[in-house]
């Protein structure tokens, strides 16, 4: 049998709890990783499955559950038979959906299917989704092909954007982070889209959170200038490249003692190649918020990911940020006003960038100001509900308010 349900209770979201604008949906999700990693992905989901319930729709969660990683995650949660990734073990890799999940998935008798990650077990819940004829919604959150660029198969680049092509073009509709995503989704699977943007909680990530003393107990005087990165320490997100940048500002001449926040299976090599530097390891709560206000510039090289939370979360703590310029990081970042955007391939450029900012408080504060004023954008409740509203425009017979 599926294991029980972990959880059913739906914690609060801001907003208006009274509008129950999702009453009358029902929503299997299957998630690769759902409640064992807090990563960006896993994060948006976990909101969306909030809101959904605050908003009077039926979610039940299919995911692979991990021994020791698990934390509290809203909704019901089936757990999908998996096995650990060698040499990740916070990830799991499903291998398919079981009887037993499958019968579990027809007695909820959801109304849209929707899978998060583009794997096998997401391919069999596609396939049982038009058994049951309903609707299958893909949401966007990684450019994976990318990643395939770090572990050595850049060579299998192509395959891996063709499997995804096909992938997207088996649902009705793709969930994407921002319209530029959006257009290459249509171009390459053919198969309408529609924005899930990403919001920020600016009264938790808040520049009025950065503590002198928290800094000063960490090693950094009132001037001195905290260089942070901040996410998961892991090739993906920059890591390497990252040393690169802080070693050329050295060359420099510059005295720069990174602030890392975060942690993951590359912190014992970039602290080999950072040398003198502050890391916070895992941090949640206050503390993150913590963390993240007290840093001065925020950099971010990475190019694998399909929005970016930390560039918005760092916007939003005041942060004067610089970041890899790709498309996604365009639509955020105002390049000259909120932020810098840098050659991702050149820890030249970043460095350029940076100095600009050591050199200038003011543009720094600047930056800081314009960036915190650009994440109001992003409010959580009007972007959910433009998710709900997505799920509607593919359930007939559904009364707009429950």
């Amino acid at each position: 049998m599926a294991s029980p349900a972990l959880s059913s209770q739906a914690p609060e979201v801001p907003g208006d709890h009274q509008a129950k604008t999702a009453a009358g949906l029902r929503i299997a999700l299957y998630s690769g990783n759902y409640n064992s990693v807090r990563d960006g992905a896993n994060k948006a989901l976990n909101r969306l499955v909030a809101h959904l319930l605050a908003r009077g729709a039926a979610v039940r969660v299919y995911a692979p559950a991990h021994p020791d990683h698990m934390f509290d995650a809203p909704g019901d949660v089936v757990e999908v038979p998996s096995v650990p990734i060698p040499t990740r073990s916070e990830y799991r890799v499903t291998y398919g959906l079981s009887k037993a999940v499958r019968e579990d998935i027809k007695a909820f008798r959801p109304n849209v299917m929707h899978v998060s990650v583009p794997d096998f077990t997401a391919r069999q819940a596609q396939k049982l989704a038009r058994k049951m004829g309903i609707p299958v919604v893909g949401s966007l959150h990684t450019l994976f092909e990318t990643y395939l660029d770090y572990y050595g198969f850049g060579f299998a680049r192509p395959w891996g954007e063709r499997y995804l092509a096909r992938f997207y073009s088996r649902c009705d509709l793709v969930l994407v982070p921002s319209a530029v995503l959006g257009d290459v989704v249509r171009r390459t699977s053919g198969v309408p889209t529609a924005i899930w943007s990403r919001g920020v909680d600016r009264t938790f990530f808040d520049p009025a959170r950065r503590d002198e003393a928290w800094r000063q107990a960490h090693g950094f005087g009132p001037d001195e200038v905290a260089v942070a990165f901040f996410g998961r320490l892991v090739l993906e997100k920059g890591t390497a490249i990252f040393a690169e940048i802080v070693s050329e500002l050295r060359r420099r001449g510059h005295r720069v003692v990174p602030l890392v926040i975060g942690e993951g299976p590359e912190r014992e090599r970039l602290a080999g190649a950072l040398g003198e530097a502050v890391f916070t390891g895992h941090v949640e709560a206050d503390e993150l918020a913590r963390a993240v206000a007290s840093a001065d510039i925020m950099v971010n090289p990475s190019v694998t990911e399909a929005f970016g939370n930390v560039n918005l979360e760092a916007m939003a703590a005041g942060l004067a940020v610089v970041a890899a310029d790709v498309p996604v990081v365009r639509t955020m970042i105002e390049p000259g006003l909120s932020g810098f955007l840098a050659d991702p391939a050149s820890a030249g450029d970043f460095a350029d960038q940076i100095e600009r900012l050591l050199a200038d408080p003011a543009l720094r504060r600047t930056f800081g100001t314009n960036a915190r004023e650009a994440a109001e954008r992003y409010d959580w409740d009007a972007i959910l509900d433009s998710v709900v509203a997505s799920y509607r425009s593919l359930v007939k017979g559904i009364a707009a308010d429950g």
